[in-house]
């Protein structure tokens, strides 16, 4: 396990200074006493970093459901722990490189960078969260919100600069936690008789924060999860999977809902051929075929899995189910309020990372249905299901376009896939040749942000009463358009005029 003892001076529980500015920098946890710093981006706002949440997955614990990590240690939690591994070729196929077709600006080298973990230290030791939180001011207990990353199930991590929390905390005055799960073979290995790891892994996550975030001054009845492109797959996914025990009480899926997943015998096809690759196949003994692939180094599973398709979530009927068009039918999901809706234009930044990977250029008609079959129908089917069961919905569509965002000096991209991310977290790129942020859009910005906290802090009606925003209806004017024309405040648009190609 990768954390520091630390002496007991650093264990005593001295505020920073004024109570009412700092919030404490020890916290007793099941995990053991956890020692923050404040925030560099923001010094009222401490941060916990790289706490662990589950014994590491390493040896018998690989391939298998994770299990809560428990100490009386002190834990000196101001470094990010591990990103979990990937593809040994991931970082290399997202790496930014001169292209003529594509020209980067210098924000979006900055942004594929970060996309391609370039720097990151990888480890199966890598099942940590992190927390940032306030001295508690307005509210006794404040909201809490958790953030699954995206990544397709294949890439991702918390420690990613985009996700820094300190900004959004210091504004909103939530308390704010991202998590790492497992991914691609490590998360969702197929093997017969698993589970979809890097799921449970996000489930066990939630349950962390439900019994220790009060140390943080958060409220466990008030717990959000949200995520992006895989990340709002994960919370969709998670909604039905813990239907009657959801521990949260609010959903935002941002660019991601529930896809139709590989069926058993496709996931174990897969598993079996990374199995042969590696010399432990076994048709007769599929015991003693998983204990040889738990005794591979990490090294060599990363190798293998990249020259074969994705490890990507799969009907195990723990928590991914075949049925759910029946399921939501039957309201067979958890009853919570749901925030939920994608950008303008997802698929002109997943064109550039098609372009990267593979040195093809796909037609536009390719990408229009891209973003139709994958972002924009599920969208309007996934609200209009919590708005049949008469559950609090609201939808959005994100049009925000900003110079600082712009990841192709030659290509029209708008609202791209991911590219709301850097304005809901107030983590914009910056450097040479990137300009500054515009005043619209710092105050765009802060009116995002205002808007997902007040659904933290209400899923029931916090938009409704502090943005006025409506509940969504399939059939009125109730979709909220976010940063059409780049301009701030409420814009409202008919479901129809963008859902017509839909079935």
């Amino acid at each position: 396990m990768r954390f520091t003892t630390i002496t007991a001076l650093g264990l005593a529980r001295l505020a920073w200074g004024d109570s009412t500015q700092h919030a404490d920098p020890t916290a007793q946890t099941s995990s053991g006493l956890i020692s923050g710093q404040r925030a560099a981006a923001a010094p009222k706002v401490m941060e916990y970093l790289g706490i662990p949440f589950a014994k590491p997955p390493l040896d018998q614990l690989r391939f298998a459901p994770p299990e809560p990590f428990t100490s009386d240690s002190s834990i000196n939690a101001t470094s990010f722990g591990y990103s979990c591994p990937i593809s040994s070729t991931a970082t290399d196929l997202l790496l930014p490189r001169p292209d003529p077709r594509i020209n980067f600006t210098a924000a979006g080298t900055q942004m594929f960078t970060i996309l391609s973990q370039s720097g990151d230290r990888f480890s199966e030791d890598c099942l940590t969260l992190n927390i940032w939180t306030k001295a508690q001011q307005s509210e006794e207990k404040k909201a809490v919100m958790v953030y699954f990353y995206g990544g397709g199930f294949v890439i991702g991590n918390s420690d990613a600069p985009t996700y820094n929390g300190a900004h959004f905390v210091d504004q909103e005055d939530v308390v704010m936690v991202t998590i790492n799960y497992r991914l691609n073979i490590f998360g969702y290995p197929g093997h017969p008789g698993a589970a979809n790891l890097g799921l449970l892994d996000q489930r066990l996550a939630v349950e962390w924060v439900r019994d220790n975030i009060a140390a943080f001054g958060g409220d466990s009845s008030r717990i959000t999860i949200f995520g992006e492109s895989a990340g709002g797959a994960s919370v969709d996914v998670y909604s039905y999977a813990w239907p009657s025990d959801p521990i949260v009480s609010g959903l935002i899926a941002q660019s991601g809902t529930v896809i139709p997943p590989s069926n058993a015998s496709t996931a174990a096809a897969l598993w079996s051929r990374a199995a042969t690759a590696l010399g432990c196949s076994s048709t007769s003994n599929t015991t003693a075929e998983l204990a040889c692939m738990r005794k591979q180094p990490a090294s060599a599973l990363s190798e293998v899995i990249s020259k074969l398709p994705n490890f990507t979530p799969y009907a195990d009927n723990r928590t991914v189910p075949t049925d759910y068009a029946s399921r939501s039918a039957a309201g067979n999901f958890a009853k919570v309020p749901l925030l939920i809706g994608h950008n303008d234009n997802e698929a002109s930044m997943l064109a550039i990372v098609s372009l990267l990977k593979t040195n093809t250029t796909l037609p536009d008609a390719f990408w229009h249905t891209y973003n139709l079959d994958l972002f924009f129908c599920p969208v309007a089917r996934r609200a209009a299901v919590s708005s049949s069961h008469n559950l609090p919905v609201w939808r959005y569509r994100y049009f925000g376009d900003f110079p600082n965002l712009r990841v192709s000096a030659d290509l029209e991209m708008g609202s791209s896939h991911g590219a709301e991310l850097f304005v809901l977290f107030d983590n914009m790129p910056a450097g040479v040749g990137i300009p500054a942020s515009t005043d619209e859009q710092v105050e765009f910005g802060r009116y995002m942000r205002r808007a997902w906290a007040a659904f933290a802090r209400d899923p029931q009606g916090g938009l409704e009463r502090e943005m006025r925003w409506p509940r969504y209806r399939p059939e009125e004017a109730t979709l909220v358009r976010l940063g059409l024309g780049n301009r701030v405040g409420l814009n409202l648009g008919v479901p129809e005029d963008y859902d017509g190609e839909c079935d």
